[in-house]
C-alpha cells in the first residue's frame, strides 16, 4: 500500500510506444485518461512503526487535458492474503480501501494568462488528497495538502515538477493531530526515459515527499516525529498494454513515527524501524 506511483510519465511512455506499433488501431479505453490494473506485491514498507508486507490489486490513472492534470490509484490492500500480520485488509477486517489523489488546475489555462518566467512553464492549484477507509477510527485517515505547483521547463526529455502544499488532518488513526492544520509538504517529481529494452521503454520515475512542521510530536511525546521523507525510485519498462515495475522506497521517520523508540501495543515491546528501505514489484495492464 502507498508504493505511491507509476507517475504519469511511466504510463505515457507505454501509450507512446502502444501508439507507434499500431498508431491505426484504438489501443486503449480512452486517448485522454489513461489507466491500468496492477498487483502490487511490497516489502518492509515503513509508514507505520512496524514492518508491512502486502500482495494487493489497485487502479490507477492519469490525465492531462486542457487545464486539467491528474494522477490516482485505489489499492485493495492484502487483497491476496500474502501479506504479513500487519497487513490485514479487505478479506480480514482490515481496511477494505486505499486511495490517494492528486488533481491540480492550471492557473494559466484557467485564467487565459501566461505566469511562465524562466524555467517555470506553468503553474497549478495543486492537491494531494489521501484517503484510507478503514473499518474503525483507528484504521482511518483523511488527510488533505493544498498549494501551489508547476512544471519545469529542463530543455530535455526529461520531465519535472514541484508543488509545494500546507495540510489539513482529518482523520488519522486517532493521532493527536486530528482536525487540524498540520505541517506542509514539498513534492518533487521527475521523469527520465533512458533506452529502448526487449521491445519496450525503459524509465527512471522519481518522487519524494519531505514533510515538515508537524505539531504531532509536541502534542504526542518522542514516540512521533514533526517530520518525515519518504524518497521513491522506480525502473519501468513498459509496454504497449503491460508494464513491469521494481521501486526502491527510502522511508525517514515514515509515516510521523520516530524511527529507534521502544513501543509495546499489548504484545510486546519492540524497536520502530521507520528508517530505511522499502520496496515493490509491479506488473500492470494499461487499458
Amino acid at each position: 500500500m502507498k508504493y505511491k506511483k507509476l507517475i504519469a510519465g511511466a504510463l505515457l511512455a507505454g501509450s507512446m510506444a502502444g501508439a507507434a506499433q499500431a498508431a491505426d488501431e484504438p489501443q486503449y479505453v480512452s486517448d485522454w485518461w489513461h489507466q491500468s490494473v496492477n498487483v502490487v506485491g511490497s516489502t518492509h514498507t515503513r509508514f507505520g512503526p512496524q514492518y508491512n508486507n502486502d500482495v494487493y490489486l489497485e487502479y490507477e490513472a492519469f490525465a492531462h487535458k486542457d487545464w486539467f492534470d491528474f494522477y490516482g490509484y485505489a489499492d485493495l490492500t492484502n487483497f491476496f492474503g500474502a501479506g504479513n500480520s500487519n497487513a490485514n485488509g479487505i478479506f480480514d477486517h482490515g481496511s477494505p480501501l486505499f486511495m490517494e489523489i492528486e488533481p491540480r488546475f492550471s492557473i494559466d489555462k484557467l485564467t487565459g494568462t501566461s505566469l511562465a518566467f524562466g524555467p517555470f512553464k506553468e503553474w497549478y492549484f495543486a492537491n494531494n488528497y489521501i484517503y484510507d477507509m478503514g473499518r474503525n477510527p483507528s484504521q482511518r485517515q483523511s488527510t488533505w495538502y493544498m498549494g501551489l505547483g508547476t512544471d519545469i521547463d529542463t530543455h530535455s526529455d526529461i520531465g519535472l515538477s514541484l508543488n509545494v502544499y500546507a495540510k489539513y488532518q482529518w482523520q488519522n488513526y486517532q493521532a493527536a493531530n486530528e482536525n487540524s492544520w498540520d505541517g506542509y509538504r514539498f513534492k518533487v517529481k521527475y521523469f527520465v526515459p533512458i533506452t529502448d529494452l526487449w521491445g519496450g521503454k525503459l524509465s527512471y520515475i522519481g518522487f519524494t515527499n519531505f514533510d515538515w512542521g508537524s505539531d504531532l510530536a509536541e502534542k504526542t511525546g518522542p514516540s512521533r516525529t514533526s517530520n518525515s521523507i519518504a524518497s521513491s525510485h522506480i525502473l519501468s519498462l513498459n509496454y504497449a498494454h503491460w508494464h513491469v515495475s521494481t521501486v526502491a522506497r527510502w522511508f525517514h521517520n515514515g509515516g510521523q513515527w520516530a524511527d529507534g523508540q521502544e513501543l509495546n501495543f499489548g504484545n510486546g515491546p519492540f524497536e520502530v524501524k521507520s528508517t530505511g528501505w522499502g520496496y515493490y514489484l509491479v506488473v500492470g495492464y494499461n487499458f
